[in-house]
């Protein structure tokens, strides 16, 4: 392949990936405390759309703020799989082969 058809492949290939990241804006990851006192939603780009907080978890500041952040971290790090995976998956199926360039994919 010569130098511009590469440059070319790779300007699609970052169109591509913008295009997917916009896509990702609109998967919405739910997760909840294991009781489901408290429900967050956000997208697999990383944003919060909404948190549903139970009554009773306003009784308690302490124990409101242990649920968010395990129940927001367990999201985040789902969004963080599905993005990456999907981001991932662009990137290899239309990347040119460029010697040396291989281990950035693995």
């Amino acid at each position: 392949m010569d130098l511009m058809g590469m440059m070319g492949k790779l300007k699609e290939t970052q169109q591509k990936i913008e295009d997917t990241k916009k896509r990702l804006d609109m998967v919405l990851i739910d997760e909840q405390s294991a009781d489901g006192l408290l429900k967050v939603t956000l997208t697999a780009n990383r944003k919060i759309k909404s948190i549903t907080i139970d009554d009773s978890l306003l009784e308690d500041k302490e124990q409101l703020e242990d649920y968010l952040i395990v129940t927001l971290n367990k999201a985040i790090e789902k969004a963080t799989d599905v993005n990456q995976t999907e981001l991932d998956a662009v990137a290899k199926m239309d990347m040119p082969m460029i010697p040396g360039m291989d281990n950035l994919f693995k």
